[in-house]
């Protein structure tokens, strides 16, 4: 099935995904040689004078050497992290709210090491004490992704990107 809004991923050199963009850019960096279709869809793209394979997954033809990307610590990230997923009870589909492992009061800081993904009835139930004293157990440590979760989970896991790129895209939740 392809994605929203014909969205292509872009892959380094190297086969790292380092963008998602929309087809129109796809096929230029195509028709200038500045990369090549890994994965197309079956659909067709027509012009008055040619066709091509609609594209789902290119490669870039040479390596875009920069800093690796600093995963910024926000809400939307540590959602993505955990996987849409209580880090307490293991609840997926429901609403999600951000606890602090270490609360503030007991100087719990904002840190990627201190806040996990829970629902809704895990946090009223921790409230503002720590996991031990509420009797809740986490899933998973929690710590610093050493990739960029949107890319990976809110992308692949949501259903955002084409199935295809599942080989391309990191499947570990911790880097």
């Amino acid at each position: 099935m392809p994605s929203r809004n014909g969205q292509v991923l872009v892959l380094n050199l190297d086969y790292q995904p380092i963008n998602i963009c929309g087809t129109r850019r796809a096929v230029k960096l195509l028709y200038l040689g500045k990369a090549e279709i890994l994965e197309n869809r079956e659909l067709q793209l027509r012009t008055v004078t040619t066709s091509m394979p609609y594209p789902s997954v290119i490669k870039l033809a040479r390596l875009i050497r920069r800093p690796r990307p600093q995963v910024k610590l926000s809400r939307k990230a540590i959602l993505a992290r955990d996987g849409y997923k209580c880090q307490y009870c293991g609840k997926r589909n429901v609403k999600m709210t951000i606890d602090h492992v270490k609360p503030r009061r007991l100087g719990g800081s904002f840190t990627w090491e201190n806040l996990v993904c829970a629902c809704h009835a895990c946090n009223a139930k921790k409230g503002d004490r720590s996991s031990s004293e509420a009797h809740l157990k986490l899933l998973r440590k929690p710590k610093k992704p050493s990739f960029i979760p949107y890319i990976s989970y809110a992308i692949v896991d949501r259903g955002l990107g084409d199935e295809e790129w599942r080989k391309y895209v990191p499947q570990k939740l911790y880097g």
